[in-house]
């Protein structure tokens, strides 16, 4: 279960959409009401789909699976960041490299190039090179991590991809569906929340309602981490039963002494000569 209520989305201001005259028809299905000429999002519409959302995010995860976070706007960026890292997921904060997931070879091959120098500067071998060349190196290393930062330990191509404002990153968007990689989305009512496989109707300009959800993602995530080490973790009794059979016992009769007057010993055990 989520640890929030709709209380708490309210609060928020999950429930603010955009102005009418930014309205997309296509998320008809989840307005409730216009008022003053701003589009309201209907709550109970949005916690069942987040509800929705979170529980395929814990399950992906529980099975080893990647989420890749992405919001470049200047509302999500810190938010995603310190989510993403929070719990050990890729995420993309900066800026939307185009082709990382549909040309994701050649992605690849510069976030390689980008460790080789990594480890040139840790090190000490890039001091070694003429200042010029050293320079340069340095040069594009900052711009390489202005547009690799998050995906550097990416394991490859991820399961799902979380999303906040699927119009600002609909480039993004794009690339998932094309690869057939889910994507997980906050959309507002300027949005087309058809593009989604699991759309999640709040307010993205808002960094109370943004936090708020991925806040409540992050706990998927971590909830499909406990549920992962569980898995892996078997229990010491567990694996005596599944190892260690009543043949392997040595099994002695309670009345092989009595036989023998006591003086002889069992061959399964030994004595001290």
């Amino acid at each position: 279960m989520m640890n929030l209520t709709h209380k708490d989305l309210l609060e928020a201001g999950v429930h603010f959409g955009h102005q009418l005259r930014r309205y997309n028809p296509k998320s008809k299905e989840y307005v409730f009401d216009n008022r003053h000429g701003i589009s309201v999002i209907d709550l109970e519409k949005t916690y069942e789909l987040l509800e929705r959302a979170t529980d395929y995010i814990e399950e992906i995860v529980a099975d080893g699976k990647e989420v890749l976070f992405v919001g470049t706007k200047r509302q999500a960026q810190e938010i995603v960041r310190e989510a993403a890292v929070a719990c050990q997921m890729p995420f993309c904060a900066n800026r939307w490299m185009g082709g990382t997931l549909t040309n994701y070879e050649t992605i690849s091959r510069s976030i390689e190039k980008y460790k080789r120098y990594m480890a040139m500067e840790n090190d000490g071998s890039l001091d070694d090179l003429p200042n010029k060349e050293a320079s340069a190196i340095r040069r594009e290393m900052n711009r390489m991590l202005r547009n690799f930062e998050g995906i550097v330990e990416m394991k490859g191509m991820p399961m799902a991809m979380f999303v906040i404002d699927t119009k600002a990153e609909q480039i993004a968007v794009a690339e998932a569906v094309r690869m057939n990689v889910p994507v997980i989305g906050l959309v507002d009512t300027n949005s087309d929340p058809s593009l989604l496989a699991y759309p999640i109707p709040g307010n993205d300009d808002s960094t109370k309602s943004i936090r708020i959800i991925v806040e409540t993602v992050m706990d998927a995530v971590q909830n499909g981490w406990a549920r992962q080490e569980s898995r892996q973790a078997t229990p010491i009794t567990t694996f005596l039963k599944e190892n260690i059979t009543e043949e392997q016992l040595p099994v002695t009769s309670p009345m092989s002494f009595g036989e023998t007057g006591g003086n002889e010993v069992p061959d399964s055990y030994s004595t001290d000569e």
